[in-house]
């Protein structure tokens, strides 16, 4: 928690759930795809015959469990936090302080809105606006903990000029 009631966010991939659902996905085709034999992968008829879905499947497996595991093993992490020096509100995507990765930087008072936008098939998305109404890149809802909306009014009630916009 910082000094300004904002607190801080850290998420790496070795500590998001989706990373690890995405490896014990893989590693379960990997599996099924290694005790399953391709010759009884037919029906009791013998008349459909895919013998070629085992492989497949085994494939499979092993491209998600090699992906989520090289991204574990990289761990590239997200999140920001309030600077205690200057007071500037810091997020970042890939590694902090580092070349390769995404940074943001802006004082709240040059943030005129935030606006957390309504998303029916996926997570919500959120986005930060300067006092010249231009988006901030790089920083959405991976940035930040959710729930979002108690995120953007604890910001809104530090900086009141902040307005946290709600839409769909």
């Amino acid at each position: 928690m910082t000094d300004a009631g904002i607190p801080s966010y850290r998420r790496s991939a070795r500590t998001d759930g989706q990373m690890w659902l995405l490896l014990a996905f893989g590693l379960l085709f990997f599996w099924a795809g290694s005790t399953i034999d391709p010759a009884d992968n037919c029906s009791a008829d013998g008349r459909e015959c895919a013998p070629w879905l085992v492989p497949l499947a085994q494939g499979f497996g092993a491209l998600i469990t090699l992906g989520a595991g090289l991204n574990m093993l990289a761990n590239p992490n997200r999140g920001s936090f309030v600077d205690p020096v200057t007071g500037d509100l810091v997020w970042w995507k890939g590694r902090i302080g580092s070349s390769s990765g995404d940074e943001g930087r802006v004082h709240p008072s040059q943030i005129s809105k935030l606006r957390i936008v309504r998303q029916d098939d996926s997570d919500d998305a959120v986005h930060l606006y300067d006092r010249a109404g231009e988006r901030l890149f790089w920083f959405d809802q991976e940035m930040i903990p959710w729930p979002y909306q108690h995120w953007a009014d604890r910001l809104a009630a530090q900086w009141p000029h902040i307005v946290v916009e709600k839409g769909d």
